[in-house]
């Protein structure tokens, strides 16, 4: 390789990792989009939106994602210590903003089933994924949560959704769908 084949330094920029900043650079990662749901020691059907999970290992089969702390449906899903991951089709942006928003009863006039493990199944989903909470790992501001899986549901083989950079999708032209208001740093996923 000569000096002449390289391609000129990218600009680039490098600032501290403050909230609002993790949130706009971490945003280029494009991610899918489910909503984790569970029932509470209560019996009343909880959920949340969540952007953080992933496969962990295929024997023993383990799902991971990340809850807030200071979220209200993941501490009640955790005394149950069973957990749904309904992963979200495209055009399920509705459903995507009732379970991201601390407002309103997610559930009000939604047709969902309770599932035989004993979790919400929500309509319409991708996929889900059965899974009783096998631990629980304390990072920052989150909890990293490891399920064993109990079951997999294929329901559909539509596209998912996919969030990238505050915005639903990444091969529309901009402006992209905006992420609803609802969905401010004051609405704690989990």
């Amino acid at each position: 390789m000569t000096a002449e084949s390289l391609s000129p330094p990218e600009a680039v920029e490098e600032t501290e990792p403050t909230p609002l900043r993790m949130r706009h650079v971490l945003g280029t990662f494009a991610s899918g989009v489910t909503v984790v749901t569970g029932v509470g020691g209560d019996g009343v059907p909880v959920g949340f939106a969540c952007q953080s999970f992933a496969s962990v290992s295929l024997e023993p089969a383990l799902v991971l994602f990340c809850a807030d702390h200071r979220g209200r449906a993941w501490p009640r899903i955790r005394e149950s210590g069973r957990f749904a991951v309904n992963i979200l089709a495209a055009e399920q942006a509705d459903l995507c903003g009732r379970f991201g928003s601390s407002k309103g009863r997610k559930y009000d006039g939604l047709d969902w089933e309770l599932s035989r493990w004993g979790t919400p199944s929500l309509p319409g989903v991708l996929t889900r994924v059965h899974a009783d909470v096998y631990s629980v790992h304390t990072a920052g501001d989150h909890d990293v949560v490891v399920g064993r899986v109990l079951a997999l549901e294929t329901v559909t083989d539509r596209e998912p959704m996919l969030f990238f950079r505050g915005g639903f999708g990444v091969d529309r032209p901009a402006p992209r769908v905006a992420v609803p208001d609802l969905w401010g740093w004051g609405d704690h996923w989990g």
